[in-house]
């Protein structure tokens, strides 16, 4: 696998940085920071990964996350024209909670940044009009770079059309010393789901007995290792279902299943419908 990973934390010296980045095939880390993080795609496909939720993406996505919440945009291998690229905005976490923010006009603006935890997929046309507005920022500086952020803020409360990206049970709480051992564990799971998941080899990743990993495991993300395997599983198996005509049979070992009753049961638990169902509610 092939992922975008670009290491940033915005100081309070610069209360947002908006930048244009070439997507590179060839670094392969899942993570997370303690930023908000608002990215538009302007070339470019691939797979994207936020918390446990798999989905394509293309040109063309717009993309709010919230702080701490693990993600990677994987780069399918670029043709000699194809370059991925993105325009990226990071928030400093506390924007919410700083006093320009803290009027009544802005009330809404913050409710959305609270949902940014789940991660807010933007669709339809007015995300193009936060595009043009994303690439201009590229080169603001000043008072003319704010103002321009709220008119993003704007057009983003404009959209209705919506998807949450991350299953809440998915999230974790702050954990800013665990923050990069539980990306470490994230990105194995990933990087291992279709092939077998160790428990002890996840315990080593963070130098625990599998005991203590599970204890700890489930105190930084409040849910099971287990669990959060399971939700990945479905993860990968929703987007094939809905992406490809692959049989359901083979999209269960595809993901991890060797049995097909195990597969089903668990996909409706987390998905609400079975897999057939899933599929046809896409199909129509």
């Amino acid at each position: 696998m092939r992922f975008v990973y670009e290491k940033i934390d915005v100081s309070h010296k610069h209360s947002f940085i908006t930048r244009r980045y070439k997507m590179d095939p060839d670094s392969d880390k899942i993570h997370s920071h303690k930023n908000f993080e608002l990215n538009y795609i302007t070339a470019g496909t691939g797979r994207r990964i936020v918390g446990n939720h798999i989905s394509s993406y293309t040109k063309g996505d717009l993309v709010l996350l919230g702080p701490n919440i693990s993600h990677c945009w994987e780069v399918l291998e670029p043709g000699p024209d194809k370059q991925g690229e993105c325009v990226v905005t990071h928030f400093y976490e506390n924007i919410i909670s700083s006093n320009f923010f803290n009027i009544p006009e802005l009330d809404e603006v913050v409710n959305l940044l609270k949902e940014a935890g789940s991660g807010i997929l933007f669709k339809g046309p007015k995300t193009k009009k936060v595009a043009e507005s994303l690439k201009k920022m590229v080169h603001m500086e000043g008072l003319e770079r704010y103002i321009e952020l709220l008119k993003v803020f704007s057009l983003l409360l404009q959209i209705e059309d919506r998807e949450y990206l991350a299953l809440p049970s998915s999230m974790p709480n702050t954990y800013n010393k665990d923050r990069e051992q539980i990306d470490k564990i994230y990105e194995y799971v990933f990087q291992n789901v279709q092939n077998g998941i160790n428990l002890n080899d996840a315990a080593k990743l963070v130098y625990m007995e599998p005991s203590s990993f599970c204890r700890y495991f489930k105190k930084k993300t409040s849910q099971t290792f287990m669990d959060y395997v399971k939700s990945v599983r479905i993860g990968i198996a929703a987007r094939l279902l809905a992406e490809t005509e692959k049989q359901i049979t083979q999209i269960c070992y595809e993901c991890g299943y060797n049995n097909l009753a195990n597969f089903n049961h668990y996909f409706k638990v987390v998905m609400k419908k079975t897999p057939s169902e899933y599929r046809k509610a896409f199909q129509q």
